[in-house]
């Protein structure tokens, strides 16, 4: 019963997501309570939820800092030139900005965190598919699967569990497996080509400048038409209009290139990349816990780049709705793990799975791994696959011959489509700074994600690896 109500509770939640009949915070704390009831266990529904909460409760705080401390680096500047050489290599081509977003966030996955990579490459690159009307939910999609791959990584997360619930070397899982994950990285660059194919076509090519002077023109004209139409009689409509006093949503979007903008510190600009590059080596080497560094990091920031107090209010206040729409949505996927672990039915439904694999695939229980890790990934947290499913798959791979190596190297198969998964708060990062509803990002994604993670899984069989 446990199991049917398990799958039926993740069902309802996609699908009412997806068709867009509740937002997601609504759908994350309603549902789930709503079969803890029929479980039976509806007066326990404050425990579970408190306990989903206090272990989500780190990376909310995380999230929260690094979202002001990333916002601030963003409002002085420190990534206008990585931004600009973007501009420089993609020269408005919609095929050259999918591709440069996809190895951007390649690039960046190397600091092992997936918020930190959304946060900087749609900072860098959502003003530009704004400016070009171009499809958000590419830059999302083509985003979270280059992420999904170098979260793979021995530091990134999924390789340090598979190695601690197996008792294996991180190492021995992860290096005979970069041939596999380059597969699958390469195809995710292939994918972000034809996408920005796709795109090309419907858009056109432009140049950067043109791009702004055609901008520029629509604000003239639609200023000196309100103009006009608000002062009639006076014949001013048509010429020497002024810039509205209220920045547009596009101008608002790519502020991170106005050279004018107050916030920019270009004399504390050595000093933003050297604090960035300590805070990232300081997680990478686990110094301190990463909330930790955060919460440092953005009171740091802060008091050096904005020193009166008027000035830090505005620029928390500027990063507000981010934080708290992030937040918020964090804790809100507590309740929904909550009941998920503590009603048991993600017990019942890996028992479900497992007991059905049929005594003639153990032989080939690597493969079965690879393939299970992909929905399963996505349905649940990385721990409760890789310390709840993944030795009960090992044991079984044991009694058919089948290495705890392969076994191990077969899990991370699922990581381009767990990036995408509701039960991680760095995708709520991603798709709250790029104002993308969760649905359609889901809609998107899902297909060539699951896609991107069997071609991993064929290149790890092609290449003897699993």
């Amino acid at each position: 019963m446990l199991t049917i109500l398990g799958f039926a509770m993740i069902a309802t939640f996609l699908v009412l997501i997806m068709l867009k009949k509740m937002s997601p915070i609504a759908a994350l704390v309603l549902i789930p309570a709503l079969f803890c009831v029929f479980v039976g266990k509806g007066a326990e529904l404050g425990d579970y939820v408190i306990d989903g909460v206090t272990g989500l409760a780190p990376t909310a705080a995380m999230l929260m800092f690094a979202i002001v401390y990333f916002g601030v680096m963003i409002d002085v500047g420190l990534f206008d030139p990585v931004v600009r050489g973007i501009l420089k290599f993609c020269k408005a081509d919609p095929l050259r900005i999918v591709v440069g977003t996809a190895v951007l966030a390649a690039i960046v996955s190397l600091d092992g965190d997936g918020s930190t990579t959304f946060m900087i490459t749609v900072s860098a690159m959502y003003p530009l598919y704004k400016r070009l009307k171009m499809s958000l939910v590419v830059m999302t999609g083509v985003a979270a699967m280059a992420n999904g791959v170098m979260n793979t990584l021995p530091w990134g997360g999924p390789t340090a569990r598979a190695a601690t619930a197996l008792k294996l070397d991180a190492s021995d899982i992860f290096v005979p497996m970069i041939p596999a994950l380059a597969m699958g990285l390469l195809f995710v660059f292939a994918l972000a080509y034809v996408l920005g194919r796709r795109e090309r076509k419907r858009l056109g090519v432009l140049t950067l400048d043109e791009v702004l002077v055609e901008e520029k023109e629509t604000e003239t004209v639609l200023v000196g038409a309100s103009a006009g139409a608000g002062n009639p009689g006076t014949g001013t409509g048509g010429g020497g209009a002024a810039l509205p006093e209220e920045e547009p949503e596009d101008d608002a979007a790519f502020r991170v290139l106005d050279p004018e903008r107050a916030t920019l510190r270009p004399k504390l600009y050595w000093f933003n990349a050297l604090l960035t590059v300590a805070l990232l080596t300081a997680m990478i080497m686990e110094w301190l816990p990463i909330p930790v560094l955060f919460l440092l990091g953005a009171a740091l920031a802060l008091t050096v780049n904005f020193p009166h107090m008027p000035d830090q209010k505005a620029r928390i206040a500027a990063h507000a709705e981010n934080v708290l729409n992030v937040s918020g949505m964090v804790f809100a996927a507590a309740v929904f793990t909550g009941v998920l672990n503590g009603t048991g039915m993600v017990d019942h439904m890996a028992k479900w799975v497992v007991g059905n694999i049929p005594d003639g695939m153990g032989p080939h229980m690597a493969l079965v791994t690879g393939v299970l890790s992909i929905p399963f990934t996505y349905f649940m947290s990385n721990d409760g696959f890789y310390f709840g499913i993944l030795p009960v798959l090992a044991e079984a791979g044991h009694a058919h011959g089948v290495s705890s190596l392969e076994i191990a190297r077969a899990s991370l198969v699922g990581q381009p489509l767990h990036m995408s998964s509701p039960l991680v708060p760095a995708v709520y990062v991603l798709v709250g700074m790029a104002k993308v509803e969760f649905g359609d990002h889901t809609r998107f994604v899902v297909k060539w994600a699951a896609l991107t993670s069997l071609v991993v899984l064929g290149a790890g069989l092609l290449f003897g690896i699993v």
